[in-house]
């Protein structure tokens, strides 16, 4: 009976591992096919229908994704990475100033034998360094001993690194991330800083490098989400962006959708980039999920609505409908209607600083009559014809149930604005960049974006989170990758 007991343990163990290697062989088809697909996009007409601009900004995002995909193969592969050869580098400018950093041995006597070691000579790298606005360069220095009896050669280790052999030092990768995805600079502009302080910095080298950054930070992306989804209380948002398709050199419309934490939970953003602007979307994210979203009037959103994910409608867009109204001719009938909503943000102003259960009782005690006495006066006006205050009476009575919804608890959201003013920042930066270069292009910047807004939001400063994490990271347990979140604890520290 043991026997028969231990047969079946070591057989399921075969299959489990079959099962594995047979994914992870599937994981390296995907990627090694979507490689060749990409080279062939790098050769084809895309560079004879595009500008001067587009080509760079076309080319920035091959670049990155070229680079993606081959440290993805390298996770998944098991094979030593093969080392960088920095042969056929371009030399640091001389005129830089340098830091020399001299990494010695932690023990001057052999570990094998105890005799003294003889020093033999030195290995030197240098790297790129930037504090911002100023480059600079670290020279490393690792002596090299020998134990002679022993016939060894002694050198201080080269620290694990997110880009092995790599030229940049993590504050250089940190000030590009920043400068790429915070503040929307095309890698071909960062490039042009860098030479007016007499620095080669080329634009595919930044690319290979913010695609390897983008593999790194991914873990981090995927616990922040799950984090997220742990909050019975999200606001949801989209916004169109433009996305080329290489084969053709043209573009098309693609989305970020935008997600948010609400209330007093650790406030948590994640942008996830898709082709269009179907719900499925927002249903396959949501998958599984449970809760109360905030959400405009979108009919992609309808069709999650149960008794377990519950609309929450937004008062912002409500009101949004009366302003114009009254901005286009002075109605009063707007403005009255103006005039009672802004009474219910008056409360949540008041509301602001308290607790959940003191805040429901306030919109128990205050904002129900009034909202039972705006409903009343709603439905006594005439609504006849298409007119403009028209539809906006229906659209809010229509929305009613979803509109007041929120003062069934203090933890519920009044309007949806909290997200729309984290997405507003991309659509800032879209006149920058004008489009992303490719779907993989899209989702790495929205994983990107979704760490650096978090950040944001939860008070930390980006670049100084960002270096910490790339410093942290190549030696970081999985287990414990929660703790490099850019979240801060519940007595305010991160």
């Amino acid at each position: 009976m043991q026997r028969d007991r231990y047969i079946e343990q070591i057989t399921n163990e075969r299959d489990a591992r079959i099962e594995e290697a047979n994914h992870k062989q599937l994981k390296i088809d995907q990627l090694t096919y979507e490689l060749s697909r990409y080279k062939r996009h790098q050769f084809g007409k895309t560079s004879e229908v595009l500008s001067k601009v587009q080509q760079d900004l076309f080319t920035d995002s091959m670049a990155e994704d070229f680079a993606a995909i081959e440290s993805e193969l390298e996770q998944m592969r098991d094979v030593p990475r093969k080392p960088r050869v920095g042969a056929h580098r371009q030399p640091l400018p001389a005129h830089l100033p340098r830091e020399v950093i001299i990494h010695e041995p932690e023990s001057c006597q052999c570990n094998q034998c105890g005799g003294a070691l003889v020093k033999l000579g030195e290995d030197v790298t240098e790297k790129l360094h930037y504090t911002p606005g100023t480059f600079s360069v670290q020279r490393h220095i690792r002596p090299k001993y020998a134990c002679k009896p022993c016939e060894r050669i002694v050198t201080a280790p080269v620290p694990a690194a997110i880009i092995d052999g790599g030229l940049a030092t993590n504050e250089l990768l940190a000030s590009i991330v920043i400068n790429k995805y915070l503040d929307h600079l095309p890698l071909y502009r960062i490039e042009q800083i860098a030479a007016r302080q007499d620095v080669h910095l080329p634009r595919q080298t930044m690319a290979e490098w913010v695609g390897k950054v983008g593999v790194a930070l991914q873990p981090l992306v995927d616990a922040l989400t799950q984090r997220m989804l742990q909050a019975n209380v999200l606001h949801a948002d989209e916004t169109p962006i433009r996305q080329l398709d290489p084969g053709s050199g043209k573009t098309h419309s693609a989305y970020i959708w935008a997600y948010r934490t609400a209330g007093n939970s650790p406030p948590i953003i994640v942008f996830d980039h898709q082709s269009s602007r179907s719900g499925k979307h927002a249903r396959q994210f949501l998958a599984g999920w449970r809760g109360h979203l905030m959400v405009d009037d979108y009919s992609g959103y309808k069709a999650m609505f149960n008794d377990e994910v519950v609309e929450l409608g937004c008062w912002a867009h409500a009101r949004r409908k009366f302003h114009d109204v009254f901005a286009a001719n002075g109605s009063t009938t707007a403005h009255e209607a103006l005039e009672r909503i802004g009474q219910l943000y008056a409360i949540e102003r008041e509301a602001a600083a308290l607790d959940d259960a003191q805040r429901h009782t306030m919109r128990q005690n205050q904002s129900l009559p009034l909202l039972e006495t705006l409903h009343s006066w709603l439905i006594s006006i005439p609504t006849v014809g298409n007119t403009a205050i028209a539809r906006a009476i229906n659209y809010t009575l229509k929305r009613w149930p979803a509109l007041t919804r929120y003062i069934e608890s203090g933890a519920f959201p009044i309007d949806n604005n909290p997200i729309e003013n984290a997405i507003r920042p991309i659509a800032i930066g879209k006149k920058n960049w004008l489009f992303v270069g490719s779907e993989r292009a899209g989702k790495r910047a929205a994983a990107i974006q979704s760490l650096l807004a978090t950040a944001k939001a939860n008070g930390i400063e980006p670049y100084a989170w960002l270096l910490d994490t790339l410093n942290k990271l190549p030696t970081w347990p999985n287990s414990k990758i929660h703790d490099l979140l850019p979240l801060k604890n519940q007595d305010g520290c991160p």
